[in-house]
């Protein structure tokens, strides 16, 4: 019923329980359904997998590292990795954030904008001399790396040879075109093609809206692209959208987008 392929292997990462368990508590009726929409997600076939924070962590933390100088992480998103990892292992003393994000342009591509205005060229201004040493740039998934890849681009050559990226996961056919811009660290990698043998989602933006960012239209949740659910999920679409609608009505009561908790 889609053009959207179902991927031999569709890999989850689970921001959604804990994040729901902190903001609603524990045994609410948000937490109930959010462990029950993971819960379903698991079971939905063999080629789906969840991923769990602590797993891509531990990878990434393995190889002993000297502190940056400063570190940037790439929306609110990345942003969270480098205090993750910074907790963990101390890497990262000093991390901003630049706000970039992707856009469906309404003419089936996609546009890396800036959603606050300021261009990227202009939050990167002064990251040369703060990070006379050393830099990091953190992001939280590489699937085609068109994000990560527009900030690698946009420093001056002389700071990128002195820059190191970061991410939690990514699609190891997407990672050569980042390799030739800086090394990259990813704490899990998974082989294959975008979309029909290998696809990632974050749990959260089955429910939550944001993930799905259109110029000058309302951001959406996945539950909202029944093809794509149906695609991803084939044979329990239906029961993933119903549990997506109930728990947005709760963590969403406005029908605005709402942040997830602070961790």
């Amino acid at each position: 019923m889609s053009a959207t392929p179902t991927p031999e292997r569709f890999y989850v990462h689970d921001d959604l329980t804990d994040e729901v368990r902190a903001e609603h508590g524990p045994d609410s009726s948000a937490d109930v359904l959010a462990r029950a929409l993971m819960a379903l997600v698991r079971g939905a076939g063999p080629h789906v997998r969840v991923l769990t924070l602590a797993e891509q962590i531990d990878a990434l933390v393995a190889r002993p590292r000297a502190p940056f100088a400063l570190a940037i992480g790439i929306a609110r998103a990345g942003e969270r990795v480098a205090r993750q990892l910074h907790a963990r292992a101390g890497w990262f003393p000093t991390i901003r954030r630049v706000d970039l994000t992707r856009e469906e342009d309404g003419r089936g591509g996609y546009a890396v904008v800036s959603p606050d205005g300021v261009s990227l060229a202009g939050q990167l201004a002064d990251a040369d001399a703060e990070s006379a040493v050393s830099l990091a740039v953190v992001d939280d998934t590489i699937f085609s790396g068109i994000t990560l890849r527009r900030v690698l681009e946009a420093l001056s050559p002389a700071l990128r040879a002195r820059t190191q990226a970061f991410c939690l996961r990514g699609v190891e056919a997407s990672l050569p075109a980042i390799r030739a811009l800086c090394p990259i660290a990813v704490g899990f990698a998974a082989p294959g093609r975008i979309l029909d043998e290998v696809s990632f989602i974050n749990a959260s933006g089955l429910v939550r809206r944001g993930s799905i960012r259109r110029t000058g239209r309302p951001p959406l949740a996945f539950f909202e692209r029944p093809e794509w659910i149906h695609a991803w999920f084939p044979g329990h679409a239906g029961e993933v959208i119903d549990l997506c609608q109930r728990l947005n009505l709760l963590l969403e009561p406005t029908g605005l987008p709402s942040l997830p908790a602070a961790v």
